[in-house]
């Protein structure tokens, strides 16, 4: 439970980052419990966490401001592992070097500045540019799908069932499983325009990947397109014999119009033989 200094302090930052938020950033405490913050980080332009949305936590010691908070980051980012306490000197692994002038939009602004930095630490990972530009562009899917586990579902998208799984690190940590409740109870109304741009772009709630359209109908029928295929293997069938007959009437007509000369000159020489033989005959009678 926080002391009274505390509570006093947190309202007051709140209401500070509130009405004076630093750029890319976003903050507030938990319903529940003062001491428990979820914030936003907004990947800077020309960065390679540009447009992306990272979801932390800051939770901070009864006795603040006189000892620092511990810093997680639940969303992959390809910077840091999730959930995962971070070893920064504004967080809760250095309490000598936290000054209690520090506020929460000072903690914040620290972080964002390590983030787009390639300072390493406990906590931190190493990825390339374009690993990190992928990441960014499934966060939105991550946070409000709990990583894919959520029963919610996208008329004639989802194709494939999620399985949950769970990341547990100690108090603050987030359920990486939990379908997404945790992050939709923190921010409703983002959840909800989270799942309109998964709608609007034809993002699987399970995969975090893009329904492709469907191929094209044909415009004939199953049958039909049936029939227009060639058949084939060594039984002849009915268009072997189509196909013969086809052939054999061609070749006829060929050879007739190629010899038609020599025929009509038979015709002629046969017709002067018939009628000679004629009237040979009738002169012997």
């Amino acid at each position: 439970m926080a002391t009274r200094a505390a509570h006093k302090r947190l309202t007051k930052e709140y209401k500070n980052i509130t009405e004076n938020p630093p750029p890319f950033i976003t903050a507030h405490p938990s319903e529940s419990n003062i001491l428990e913050w979820h914030y936003i980080l907004t990947g800077p332009p020309e960065t390679p966490y540009e447009g992306g949305q990272y979801w932390g936590t800051l939770v901070f010691p009864p006795d603040y401001p006189f000892a620092p908070p511990a810093i997680r980051m639940h969303t992959p980012s390809g910077r840091f592992q999730p959930s995962t306490r971070l070893c920064l000197s504004i967080s809760d692994f250095h309490p000598k070097s936290f000054n209690p002038a520090w506020e929460v939009s000072t903690i914040l602004l620290g972080l964002q500045s390590f983030m787009t930095s390639e300072e390493m630490t406990t906590g931190s990972l190493s990825a390339t540019p374009a690993e990190r530009r992928v990441f960014a562009a499934r966060t939105k899917w991550w946070n409000s799908t709990g990583g894919g586990s959520s029963n919610r579902t996208i008329p004639a998208l989802s194709t494939t069932t999620a399985t949950p799984n769970s990341n547990s690190r100690g108090f603050g940590a987030i359920r990486a499983g939990d379908g997404g409740k945790k992050f939709k109870e923190e921010w409703p109304e983002l959840d909800e325009e989270n799942w309109k741009w998964m709608e609007d772009n034809k993002i699987d709630p399970a995969t975090g990947k893009a329904v492709l359209p469907p191929a094209p109908a044909s415009p004939c029928s199953p049958e039909t397109s049936a029939l227009r295929r060639r058949p084939a293997g060594s039984h002849a069938g009915l268009g072997a014999v189509v196909e013969g007959g086809q052939a054999a009437r061609g070749a006829g007509q060929g050879w007739f119009r190629k010899n038609r000369l020599y025929i009509v000159m038979a015709c002629i020489f046969s017709y002067v033989l018939t009628a000679r033989l004629l009237g040979d005959t009738e002169q012997g009678n």
